[in-house]
């Protein structure tokens, strides 16, 4: 397979030749077009120069034509054509009636016939036109004819010409020697272009050798050699050691995603299966036997649930996450999450308290957003400790309708806060349960699996808004769920409430 530098060296050769061969055609046409205007040039001083001998043949007195016979008819004196044939190339003399009276000697070399040609188009030729190109046998002229207004002359006009094969032959050699020279100079660029490109591509050989050294997740910790140019190779590095960082990020967190999801249904597993082979024990009795099912059944519903999170969080991921938006009531809808909560706090010993509920309608899935209160809720009840309190408050803001959960519970590490919305991720830590002294039960650390914040901020971002959290380890945490308001803009109250001490 041909490499680009391969390929940019072809090209450049392809484009060097086509622009030599386009040089040489523009050099030929503006060479061989001076050449033709010197040409014209040179014969329109031959016509002068016999032009003024004429005049001074006259001036002195000499006859410019001689008779001679009925059948020769009508030619210029002796002495005149003596003068005229210093004039080089072919000139011709013609009088009034449009007779020949002077042939040069390059014309009476011609064969008849051209001479015959020669003659019929120089007396059709506009003498005061520019030169014209005639083609005879014997190669091809350049001609151009003058006027001449000595009164008392029978000499109308006078026509000169050149061969143009003289003419021809600066311009064709030009071009053969571009031609001779251009393979050395094809082969010197040719060869000049591959050592160039092979070091402008150097150090993507270096970038290829580094990414093939990647063939892992395991080695996703190294990073490209990019300098400080700030060319297109160095910022090509720079965004390819981006990707990679977001590849070891990916790949650490589906690490940590697929051992903590092992961990999570291995341990249900482990006691739905001790659970069932107690029930079966012939040894036991029905009560014995109904609290195993029990805890076997409650195992079931907890990997029942570890599913479903995982199921939403999958689906969320691919883009599937769907929603059945309507008009949603914030206010009642709270009231309604508050009746929960106030029963879930009675449990742990905590009050729960809502001092601040306004109104405002959403477009949105109200099961889903009835699903993200009650995790917030249940995530804060969950932390806080006995004689503890939860206190819930629906406002208006700038930016929309906000719901915060705000708790005295045992709060987040200032280093953890970046954490809270990854999937298996307990501020506690407590990933295990513990059996009980006599290793026939499990109890459970504050349950769950760490899932419920990641689905929630699916949720607030599906709906277009947005959930943060504040907290200090040791005093509590805010989590504050801000919603875009149906044909609204939100109203201009109170700012985003920050953590304080309670």
């Amino acid at each position: 397979m041909s490499s680009i530098r391969a390929k940019l060296t072809t090209a450049y050769a392809g484009a060097l030749v086509g622009t030599i061969a386009l040089f040489a055609v523009a050099l030929y046409t503006a060479r061989r077009a001076s050449v033709y205007r010197e040409l014209e040039r040179h014969v329109l001083a031959q016509i002068e120069q016999s032009r003024a001998i004429i005049r001074d043949t006259k001036l002195s007195g000499d006859p410019l034509t001689l008779a001679r016979d009925t059948l020769i008819g009508p030619s210029v004196s002796p002495r005149l054509r003596t003068l005229l044939e210093g004039v080089p190339d072919y000139v011709l003399v013609l009088d009034t009636s449009g007779r020949t009276l002077y042939n040069s000697f390059a014309v009476r070399q011609l064969d008849p016939d051209d001479q015959v040609t020669l003659s019929r188009v120089a007396l059709a030729l506009d003498a005061t036109g520019p030169a014209i190109f005639v083609q005879l046998r014997q190669g091809r002229l350049l001609l151009a004819a003058r006027g001449e207004t000595a009164p008392g002359t029978a000499i109308s006009r006078v026509v000169a010409g050149a061969s143009v094969r003289s003419a021809e032959v600066a311009p064709r050699e030009l071009v053969g020697t571009i031609l001779a020279l251009a393979p050395f100079v094809l082969l010197v660029s040719i060869g000049g272009a591959y050592f160039i490109a092979g070091r402008a591509f150097r150090p993507v050989d270096r970038i290829i050798n580094e990414v093939e050294a990647i063939t892992d997740g395991r080695s996703l910790h190294r990073r490209l050699p990019v300098d400080d140019t700030g060319d297109e190779l160095a910022r090509l590095g720079a965004t390819l050691n981006a990707m990679i960082g977001r590849l070891e990020d990916s790949f650490g967190a589906l690490r940590r995603f697929t051992a903590d999801a092992s961990h999570e249904l291995k341990t249900p597993l482990t006691v739905l299966r001790a659970d069932v082979e107690r029930a079966m024990t012939s040894a036991q009795s029905s009560t014995e036997q109904l609290v195993a099912l029990e805890e076997a059944l409650h195992e079931t519903t907890r990997m029942a649930d570890l599913v479903e999170s995982l199921l939403t969080l999958a689906r969320a991921d691919e883009g599937r996450f769907d929603l059945h938006r309507e008009p949603v009531e914030m206010e009642p809808l709270a009231r309604e999450v508050l009746e929960t909560a106030v029963i879930l706090g009675e449990e742990g010993g905590l009050d729960v308290s809502m001092p601040i509920s306004e109104a405002g309608t959403v477009m949105g899935d109200r099961t889903r957003l009835r699903q993200l209160m009650l995790n917030l809720i249940t995530n804060a009840i969950k932390y806080t400790p006995r004689g503890g309190r939860v206190e819930l408050t629906l406002s208006r803001r700038v930016e929309g309708i906000a719901f915060s959960v705000r708790d005295t519970g045992i709060g987040i590490a200032a280093a953890e806060l970046a954490h809270v919305f990854e999937r298996f991720w307990r501020a506690d830590r407590a990933r295990s349960r513990r059996p009980t002294a006599d290793g026939t039960r499990w109890t459970q650390d504050r349950g769950g699996f760490g899932l419920g914040l990641a689905i929630s901020q699916y949720i607030a971002q599906a709906h277009g808004g947005s959930l943060t959290v504040s907290s200090r380890l040791g005093r509590g945490s805010v989590f504050t769920l801000v919603l875009p308001v149906e044909g609204e803009e939100g109203l201009a109250i109170d700012a985003q409430p920050e953590f304080t001490k309670p």
